[in-house]
């Protein structure tokens, strides 16, 4: 047995041994692709397993996270710290070898990848921030920023339409530096991918500017070798990579859709074993591989060591740059930024604001970096004479993701994911249901994403129910860690943008309007740093209040003027910006009974959305002004009057409600 063949039996069987002794898990693409992850990490990468965050890693993708039994067998294989211990606790409770790869987790893991077409959309982000920061970086001389992005994909992962639409952008952006290989098995959960699948793939990603390769003899080493340094001398094109493999290779249940997603069990597994000439002893190393690993670790320690030197170079020659580049990898975007943040003296949109606030501080962070769905006017995400990101214009600031809001979730936390970026997207905040996946993920794994969600509510007026949010908010807040803010005028915007931009462990939403909002007159209200924590106390009576009305956003103008006119007959109001649950929650347990002390039974929730999040602050017996039915076509100001958001009706069912 070759050592290629050793090494890769290695990666088979330790994948295979995994989902046996957990009893769960998917045996099939481990036993049919571990060649192709082999030979990308012994070949072509250069990474450093003592140091999974080493800057110019060249980084590899597992879009078909299924598969995790097979990355964590790699990672081990090639030195990173993964023992035998943690390839025998997979799938179990507080293991580092979860059912599907999780990027916070385990060392060597580049994405939170599982649900399909996410992983393919993360490695075009990397692709583009490696683009973006080596054009921006890099002198003569002085490669920094010079790696590729490795991808292995599965059928489902190309069936997921994502793939389509990450795939025309890479094509279209001239990505030359990221290869997606796939792993073309022809079988899927439910059978042959012919039952739902017939188009010619390779075809596919030709028309998207891709330079294509197909290998029938999936398994011949030399060949699939010779492939990937023809796309590895690529300039113009990304590459995609079709290699014809066999699921379940070498089981008795080859190409048989049932060992996709089970253990083949004891019988099957041993039987395995005795077709590739492979010891029965579970969990078997040898001891060649035991030598591969420390030839790996010293190989990988002395990449990083050349790229040191080099850097070093490059820091005696370009110091604000080489500390720049530092500083962005470790997430410090600076201080200068806060400087130049605006103060609004004039009532306008939210959106609007937020507009002013990007273009004002983004010549400061240079990497603050994103675009929109093709509504960058709408969404005032454009940065005014920083150009448009192209294969031509790689410095270019703006990125044009079209009419794509699920590639631009993905390829935001691919950007996230490379590091040295801190990445935005806009789009309507009805329009994020189309990126939710992308969202989850990116909170999930910690991901700084900045999400600039404009025309928030039924104030967006004559388009109309389709495009008017109405259960989007409660929706997004529903995602652990991911703080969703809705500033009520522009001063809380810029702040919202500031607490979104110091925020390293997780997204941000930005909720913003359309339409004009007052400003909050802060010569009578509380400074509009009271955003910070989430919620604050905006009109305040003596003593204990009567009635507590809590507001979001534009809703908040129209609840404090209700608590005005409510304190004019006497009644003891307290009215709450709750500008962010998430940030709320996250206060000491001080503060959060001093806005809303649980003696205070009576209290009234307004937001021109569902309310059932509400109750929790509220109460069963409180009061939630919502919207429980879809919007209409009509003006804004006649739309908030008519779904009973005027100061006026606010009251009435104030009133009706408490028996003021």
């Amino acid at each position: 047995m070759s050592k290629d063949q050793l090494l890769i039996n290695t990666i088979r069987f330790l994948s295979v041994d995994q989902v046996e002794r957990a009893k769960s898990g998917h045996p099939g693409m481990p036993l049919g692709a571990s060649h192709i992850a082999y030979l990308i990490f012994d070949r072509f990468l250069r990474f450093n397993p003592k140091n999974p965050k080493w800057i110019n890693r060249d980084r590899f993708v597992l879009s078909a996270g299924h598969a995790s039994a097979m990355l964590y067998s790699l990672l081990f294989v090639m030195g990173y710290d993964l023992d035998l211990e943690d390839l025998k606790n997979f799938r179990q409770l507080g293991s580092r070898t979860p059912g599907h790869p999780e990027s916070f987790l385990t060392p060597g893991v580049e994405a939170t990848t599982g649900p399909l077409g996410q992983g393919i959309g993360n490695a075009v982000g990397m692709a583009l921030a490696e683009k973006y920061l080596s054009s921006y970086f890099n002198r003569e001389g002085f490669p920094i920023i010079d790696h590729h992005t490795f991808a292995l994909v599965s059928d489902g992962d190309l069936m997921e339409g994502v793939s389509c639409e990450v795939a025309e952008l890479a094509g279209h952006w001239k990505l030359s530096k990221l290869i997606v290989i796939w792993d073309n098995n022809k079988v899927s959960i439910d059978g042959p991918t012919s039952l739902a699948w017939s188009e010619d793939v390779c075809e596919r990603f030709s028309a998207f500017g891709w330079y294509v390769q197909h290998i029938e003899d999936g398994y011949n080493l030399e060949e699939i070798e010779r492939a990937i340094r023809r796309a590895m001398e690529q300039e113009e094109r990304p590459s995609f990579i079709s290699i014809r493999t066999h699921l379940g290779y070498g089981s008795p249940k080859q190409d048989d859709a049932s060992v996709h997603g089970a253990p083949l069990g004891k019988e099957l597994a041993l039987q395995t074993k005795k077709n590739f000439g492979w010891p029965e002893e579970e969990f078997y190393v040898p001891q060649e591989v035991w030598e591969y690993r420390e030839e790996k670790i010293k190989k990988g320690r002395k990449l990083e060591e050349e790229w040191n030197r080099l850097f070093e170079a490059y820091r005696d020659k370009y110091p604000e740059l080489a500390d720049m580049l530092l500083k962005y990898f470790n997430k410090d975007w600076g201080e200068e930024y806060k400087k130049h943040i605006p103060t609004f003296g004039e009532s306008m949109a939210t959106r609007q604001a937020s507009g002013k606030v990007l273009n004002a501080i983004a010549k400061h962070i240079p990497v603050l970096f994103g675009g929109s769905a093709d509504l960058s006017e709408s969404n005032n995400t454009y940065l005014h004479g920083m150009g448009d990101f192209s294969a031509e214009n790689p410095l270019g600031r703006n990125i044009h993701f079209g009419v794509r809001e699920h590639a631009m979730g993905t390829i935001l936390n691919g950007m996230a994911y490379h590091g040295g970026i801190l990445p935005y997207g806009g789009t309507f905040l009805v329009f994020s249901d189309y990126m939710r996946p992308s969202i989850r993920l990116a909170s999930m794994a910690g991901l700084q994403v900045i999400y600039v969600f404009t025309h928030d509510s039924i104030g967006l007026g004559e388009d109309g129910p389709t495009h008017q949010p109405v259960e989007q908010l409660s929706s997004l807040r529903l995602i652990p860690n991911l703080w969703v803010i809705r500033p009520a005028d522009a001063n809380e915007t810029a702040i919202a943008w500031q607490m979104a931009i110091e925020r390293k462990d997780g997204p941000t939403a930005l909720i913003l309007t359309r339409q004009k909002l007052p400003l909050i007159d802060r010569s009578k209200y509380p400074s509009a740093e009271g955003i910070r924590r989430g919620a604050y106390i905006l009109l305040d009576c003596e003593g204990t209040p009567d009635l507590i009305i809590l507001a979001s956003g534009s809703e908040v103008h129209p609840a404090l003027r209700a608590g005005e006119l409510l304190k004019e007959e006497g009644i003891r109001v307290r009215v709450v910006n709750m500008a962010s649950f998430e940030v709320f929650e996250g206060q000491e347990e001080g503060y959060k009974r001093h806005v809303l002390p649980p003696e205070v039974k009576r209290r009234v929730a307004v937001e021109a959305g569902r309310g059932l999040c509400w109750y929790k602050y509220v109460g069963l017996e409180g009061l939630v002004i919502s919207l429980e039915t879809f919007g209409k076509s009509a003006p804004g100001e006649v739309l908030m009057q008519h779904f009973g958001f005027s100061p006026e009706a606010i009251v009435k069912k104030i009133k009706e409600h408490y028996s003021f």
